[in-house]
């Protein structure tokens, strides 16, 4: 993984567990956090392909969650110190991306082979089949991660985004031909 999306990465994933939070026991809450950053990962892998778009995004900073809390109605008191440092380090496309995957298998199965090809694929091997053939156990840890109309306002904000990058390239027209 490229070293650069690191904390971006690990924000985001703690935004979401924050705002889908797993029920149950502390395994729950293992597996919820793996569905999430796996998906956080594709996310970030699909929209910073390159190490260039990694550092960039890492030198402009990625926005922070003040929209995405708001969204959720998180926003009631706000964050100081500790807790504000590392919001800053929240991607809200990397966020709604991720709630899309985590509740879609179809888009999820999609981006995953989108992102073989990246560079941060070819760095070294990634692992995502709890994000996309999830166990039972994965989906009852997730239960609020992957139920779609929980996710709608955070998936909605940047969905069609997500979908024009997993979009097939329009084939071009045969040169000589109108």
């Amino acid at each position: 993984m490229c070293a650069e999306l690191t904390p971006v990465i690990a924000a985001t994933t703690r935004w979401l567990l924050r705002a889908y939070p797993a029920a149950g026991s502390t395994l729950d809450e293992a597996l919820a956090e793996i569905q999430a950053r796996q998906a956080v990962t594709v996310a970030a892998w699909l929209r910073y392909p390159t190490s260039l778009d990694a550092a960039l995004v890492t030198m402009a900073g990625p926005g922070g969650s003040a929209r995405l809390d708001w969204t959720v109605g998180a926003d009631t008191v706000l964050p100081r110190g500790q807790e504000f440092a590392w919001r800053t380090w929240v991607d809200e496309a990397l966020a709604s991306w991720a709630a899309c995957l985590l509740s879609s298998p179809e888009l999820a199965a999609r981006a995953v082979a989108a992102v073989a090809g990246t560079e941060h694929a070819a760095a070294g091997s990634a692992e995502f089949s709890r994000l996309t053939l999830p166990a039972e156990r994965d989906r009852r840890a997730a239960a609020l991660l992957r139920h779609p109309d929980l996710t709608a306002p955070v998936a909605g904000l940047h969905r069609d985004q997500l979908l024009s990058r997993l979009s097939p390239e329009p084939n071009p027209r045969p040169a000589g031909r109108t």
